[in-house]
Parts: C-alpha cells; structure tokens; sequence
C-alpha cells in the first residue's frame, strides 16, 4: 500500500512541475516545404485571467535550410478578430559564424522553442477564445527546409 501511495504521490510531483500548457501544436510541412500562403492559425481558450502567459515558437527545420534566420509574422487575435498584437520577429536557427545548428538535433533535423519577444508574460484582458497566427516573411517560396511549425502558450 505504501509503495502505490509513493508512486501516485511521486507521478503527482512529475505533473505539478512540468507547468501547464495551454496550446502545444504542431503543423508539418510536406516535403519539408513552407509555402507563404499557409499561415498557420492556432486556437486556444483563456479561462484564468490572473496567470501570465508565455508564447513559444516551436521550429523544427533540417540541417539543409539555406539561412541562419526566419522572420516570422505572427498575429494574435481574439474571439471578434480584434488584434491584439501583431509583429515580425527574427529567430535565429544557426551560429551566423559558423554555421553550428541551434535547438536540439538528432542527425540533420533540428528543434528550436523560441520565446516570442513581443508575447512574454502577456496578461489578457478577459477569458474566450483567441488565435495565434504565425506566416513566415523569407523571400524564397517555398521556403525549404522547414519540416514544422508549432505553437506553445503557457500559463503561469
């Protein structure tokens, strides 16, 4: 009996300090292409208002992508399409120097989660529905090389 109360109480500790994510998703790209027409649009519910909330942007790309940065423009609307915020951030994926990937990698694939500078500890007004828009701003199109895009929003 004290060995399943251990278990439950130590699973338990593991959920309450990976903090919880309110929108984690991911859009793959065929064949590892990002046209600019396919925004991706990410819908989430607010319910607490009192917590902050962080917004990640979660780029899977390989080690063929032909820049060291992506200029992403994201949106962030709510429930009536009023917008909120809107930007251009440039995010940056290899060492301009020397070419060394960023994120976590497994062979030629790379994950990068890169805070969105203009979305740090952002407080909504009130609960509903809202939507996080991200398109990317790179000339080429398609832009090779980008196998994912996602969205992450976290409530603190």
């Amino acid at each position: 009996m004290r060995g399943k109360i251990a278990i439950l109480a130590l699973f338990s500790l593991i959920l309450a300090c990976k903090g919880s994510s309110d929108l984690k998703e991911i859009r793959e790209f065929k064949d590892s292409e990002w046209f600019i027409a396919k925004k991706q649009t990410f819908e989430f519910e607010v319910k607490d208002i009192q917590k902050t909330y962080d917004f990640n942007y979660l780029v899977r790309n390989t080690i063929s992508y032909p820049y060291y940065n992506l200029y992403l423009n994201q949106t962030l609307t709510d429930q009536k399409g009023k917008v909120l915020v809107t930007s251009m951030d440039e995010v940056i994926l290899f060492n301009q120097k020397t070419g060394k990937p960023y994120g976590d990698g497994l062979g030629d694939i790379f994950d990068n989660r890169i805070p969105a500078p203009k979305l740090q500890k952002y407080k909504f007004a009130r609960p509903g529905k809202y939507k996080w828009t991200l398109g990317h701003n790179m000339r080429p199109d398609p832009l090779q090389g980008m196998m994912s895009i996602g969205a992450e929003v976290l409530g603190k």
